[in-house]
This record gives structure tokens, C-alpha cells and sequence, in this order.
């Protein structure tokens, strides 16, 4: 993980992109284009300068065992094949085994691993693991729906298609009917 950000190295790419685009760089509208292109890439790209199991080192000890979800938890992320955004909604459940985290928590999580260049694959995979790992639970399943814009806006040219992804561990994984549970939940039943 890095949390270096060349702002003029990403200043001078994106004016050679202008060029080689045929754009001329220094026409009005698009003189501050390449400041502007840095700054949002610091800001779409923090999650690499952070470690989003941080946000779980404050977990308490609670006697519930009852599954949690946090449904509906709006993300973005950028898609590390072609640089054009993907976003969706996550939903995130896990079955304490004494350890609960705040709720505001486990949507810093889904941030911190969405705001890098990603798959979205590896991204729910790597909320899966993040929670298994910080809090230790007796199961933890994520679900996601993202449109992506690198299949709407270019390539077979398909807006509204979504893609879903999940990963399970531990009871999950396990338990069918678990699952179930989890499944209608997020289906809002």
C-alpha cells in the first residue's frame, strides 16, 4: 500500500493526454483540467494511502450472535482495466462471536478498498477478509451490485447492466439456511 500522490507527475500525464488526444491544452476551458484531474484522483484513490482494518480496531465485547447486516451501502471505485468508475451498492452481514463495531464502521471499510483502482471481485473479497480478520466473527458474507462504466459507456455499450459479486466465510459458507437468511435479507424480505 502507498500513500505517496505525485500531484504535478499526474498534472503532466493528464496535458499529455490532452495532446495526444489532439486537444490543445492551453485552450480556456481546459487550462485547469489537469489540476482539477489531480485532485480528484487524490480524493477517488485515498483508500490507498490507508488500511481499511483500521476502522475495525474499535470492536467491543457484546454477548449478541445475531446476524448483522448493513444493507445498501453506496460505493465507487474505479476499475483498474480501463480508469472509468464502477459503482453500486454493498451490503455487509457478519455474525458476532461476542465482537461487534459500530455500523458507521463497516461502511468505512467498504470506502477505504473501493477508493483504489479495482476489481470488483477482489473488492468483495477484500471486505470479507478485512471483517473475518478484525472482528473475528463466526461468519461475515458481502454482496455487491455495481454498474460499470468501462461495459455502459464504452466497449458493447450496455448501461443498466449489473454486476453482482459475494464472498462467504465461516458460517456462511457453511450453513445453507444461514445463507438463506442472508440472502433475503438483502433482497429486503
Amino acid at each position: 500500500m502507498t500513500s505517496e500522490f505525485d500531484n504535478e507527475k499526474l498534472r503532466r500525464a493528464v496535458r499529455q493526454i490532452l495532446e495526444a488526444i489532439g486537444e490543445d491544452a492551453e485552450r480556456q476551458g481546459l487550462q485547469a483540467t489537469p489540476q482539477r484531474i489531480a485532485d480528484m484522483y487524490a480524493e477517488l484513490f485515498q483508500g490507498l494511502g490507508e488500511d481499511p482494518a483500521t476502522q475495525l480496531q474499535g470492536a467491543f465485547e457484546e454477548g449478541g450472535q445475531e446476524l448483522v447486516m448493513v444493507r445498501d451501502i453506496p460505493f465507487y471505485s474505479m476499475c483498474e482495466h480501463h480508469l472509468l468508475p464502477f459503482q453500486g451498492v454493498a451490503h455487509v452481514g457478519y455474525i458476532p462471536s461476542g465482537r461487534i463495531v459500530g455500523v458507521s464502521k463497516i461502511a468505512r471499510v467498504v470506502d477505504g478498498y473501493a477508493r483504489r483502482p479495482q476489481l470488483q471481485e477482489r473488492l468483495t473479497s477484500q471486505i470479507a477478509d478485512c471483517m473475518m480478520k478484525g472482528l473475528r466473527p463466526a461468519g461475515v458474507a458481502v454482496v455487491m451490485s455495481a454498474e460499470h462504466f468501462c461495459m455502459a459507456m464504452r466497449g458493447v455499450s450496455k448501461p443498466g447492466t449489473r454486476v453482482v459479486t459475494a464472498a462467504t466465510r465461516g458460517d456462511f459458507r457453511e450453513s445453507p439456511l444461514t445463507r438463506a437468511e442472508l440472502l433475503s435479507l438483502v433482497q429486503g424480505k
